[in-house]
């Protein structure tokens, strides 16, 4: 297949519809970005390529107006950043089953990131991630994966695929996950054995108190992976009134905040946000929530391009230490100021500043060791 072959599952969309038939300022995103009206936009230069899939049949809904109702909202945004490209391949068709809705946004996801290029999926709901996860399985890629949500699901108890998708995506075979990170879990709504079971795997979750305590240390967790996948039942309801689940969570500056790290990640070539229902929302105020996470993403796409490469050692600062009889060396972005760790197999891996200090203190860092117990 090749990115032609990709318009057989694609649905145009109307740019004027979405701006109430008014069209967009020169200032406005939406006259910056290469969509598809009428023929698919060329995408060569895309730094983010975005499609939508409003499948909401695994949460026992009809399909939904998800994805145009946040491109209206981010297409209205003003363009700040003029050297990030962007492409809209338009939405999914809704296949006659779930399942040919999942092949469908399947084989797009796996055609774009085989051209190196990092997508964008507007949901649908949650369990449209395993369409996002399969695209890696059908490339054969073996990945880390980062999902936040308020909920971990795997409900073996219920018949909707959106409360019980993780099951399979972690535990079917093949299976092409290396490591899961979840990020903002809210206890009351997970059953302290489901917690046991994701630790015997040796996969993280992150409880949201905790990691709002100091958000700095979920970027080394996002950077390290390769597909992100965001539920908006892990934002407030007071800051995505469409989120209906949980009145707690991440406000949405903490959610914009995890999506510019996305974007930071030179490694995660897929980022989905699902949960999404616009019946549910209030004043478009969670699809406005959503277009400013995006604008977050093309906020830190923009700041990775001033990045060096790991192997550029003048562009880094390093340093040699050895705790715990173990011999290590952490590297400092004189441009960023981000830092990696160097695991015994020689490979680097993305860390925090606060890991070096615990090194340094002659400590063990827990993201050092964890990944240890892991290889």
């Amino acid at each position: 297949m090749s990115l032609h072959t990709i318009v057989d599952f694609l649905d145009p969309i109307n740019i004027y519809e979405l701006s109430n038939d008014e069209g967009y300022r020169d200032t406005q995103l939406g006259r910056h970005i290469a969509v598809y009206e009428e023929e698919l936009p060329n995408i060569e230069e895309a730094d983010l390529v975005i499609v939508g899939c409003g499948e909401m049949r695994g949460a026992g809904m009809e399909q939904s107006n998800a994805p145009n109702a946040i491109r209206s909202e981010f297409y209205s945004l003003f363009h700040w950043h003029k050297e990030v490209k962007l492409a809209d391949v338009g939405n999914v068709k809704t296949g006659a089953s779930l399942q040919d809705t999942y092949a469908a946004l399947k084989a797009v996801v796996s055609e774009l990131i085989e051209h190196k290029k990092r997508v964008v999926i507007l949901g649908g709901s949650h369990d449209v991630t395993m369409s996002q996860y399969g695209a890696y399985g059908s490339l054969g890629r073996i990945i880390e994966a980062v999902c936040v949500d308020a909920r971990i699901d795997l409900n073996m108890d219920s018949v909707l695929p959106a409360d019980s998708f993780l099951m399979e995506m972690l535990c079917s075979e093949p299976n092409y996950i290396k490591h899961y990170n979840h990020i903002g879990f809210q206890s009351y709504l997970v059953h302290p054995n489901m917690l046991e079971t994701i630790d015997k795997l040796r996969f993280d979750c992150y409880r949201v108190g905790k990691v709002k305590e100091s958000m700095e240390e979920m970027e080394p967790v996002i950077r390290n992976a390769n597909m992100m996948s965001f539920d908006i039942a892990a934002i407030q309801h007071a800051h995505a009134p469409a989120n209906r689940l949980t009145p707690n969570g991440f406000t949405g500056e903490e959610a914009c905040m995890l999506m510019q790290y996305a974007g930071l990640s030179q490694n995660v070539s897929s980022i989905g946000i699902y949960g999404y229902i616009p019946n549910h929302d209030d004043h478009n105020l969670t699809a406005k929530q959503i277009s400013h996470m995006l604008w977050y993403v093309m906020d830190g796409v923009h700041r990775s391009k001033q990045e060096a490469q790991l192997d550029n050692s003048n562009e880094f600062n390093e340093f040699h230490l050895a705790f715990a009889d173990v011999e290590t060396t952490f590297l400092q972005s004189k441009r960023t100021g981000r830092w990696w760790m160097q695991l015994p197999d020689g490979k680097y891996m993305a860390c925090s500043q606060y890991d070096y200090i615990t090194a340094a203190s002659n400590d063990i860092p827990e993201r050092w060791m964890r990944a240890v117990e892991r290889s």
